[in-house]
């Protein structure tokens, strides 16, 4: 049986969401089951309207459904996706990480594998330090982390960071092939780390 994934991510103008998109694609050509879920927009409308692409990106994703905690319980593991904001996540994002105490402190979240990957609009503008930080937090909930390391050619093809993929914002809204080849491999590793942890748990719990 294949793992349950959940991919949760916060995107502007569309490049994390290209990013998301391809790891759910990667995580179910690797057999799971994929919720593929956005986190609340925060920002208000007379911001989102002064930038054409934002408002634009955020009409046209309006039938992605918003996640929800019950989306954490759900999941063996967790894909996490977000632009770097001043060295770190999106304050979207990091809102719904923030609102997960209850699941934490019943050990809902514990023992599952999760990743994470960013887009930036330099390349030195932060990546490694969003995706470090976001780890910190998933460290704190007891979730394993599984980074890509070097452990495909698509991983240095798209930039090569070990941590998580990182896409570069270059005003398209889509990040490169080679990238979005990258996020689908991240969604099938963590997918199939997920289904061989979970079987592995079951065996070893089997009277």
């Amino acid at each position: 049986m294949g793992a349950q994934i959940a991919v949760f991510y916060y995107s502007s103008t569309g490049n994390v969401f290209r990013l998301a998109e391809a790891a759910a694609d990667g995580a179910a050509e690797a057999g799971g089951t994929v919720r593929l879920r956005r986190v609340t927009e925060l920002a208000p409308d007379s911001v989102i309207d002064r930038v054409p692409a934002w408002r634009s990106h955020l009409d046209e994703t309006a039938h992605i459904p918003e996640a929800s905690l019950d989306d954490l319980a759900w999941a063996d593991g967790f894909l996490f996706g977000t632009p770097t904001r001043f060295g770190g996540a999106a304050s979207q994002l990091r809102q719904f990480i923030d609102s997960t105490s209850g699941l934490w402190s019943a050990g809902l979240l514990a023992d599952k594998p999760a990743s994470a990957f960013t887009c930036a609009g330099s390349p030195h503008g932060g990546q490694e330090g969003t995706l470090l930080t976001l780890y910190q937090s998933l460290m704190h909930w007891g979730a394993f982390i599984v980074p890509l390391g070097y452990t495909d050619p698509a991983v240095d093809a798209a930039g090569g960071n070990p941590y998580g993929v990182s896409a570069l914002d270059d005003g398209s809204g889509t990040p490169t092939d080679e990238v979005l080849a990258a996020a689908r491999y991240q969604g099938r590793r963590l997918a199939e780390v997920t289904a061989t942890f979970a079987r592995g748990r079951s065996i070893a719990v089997a009277p």
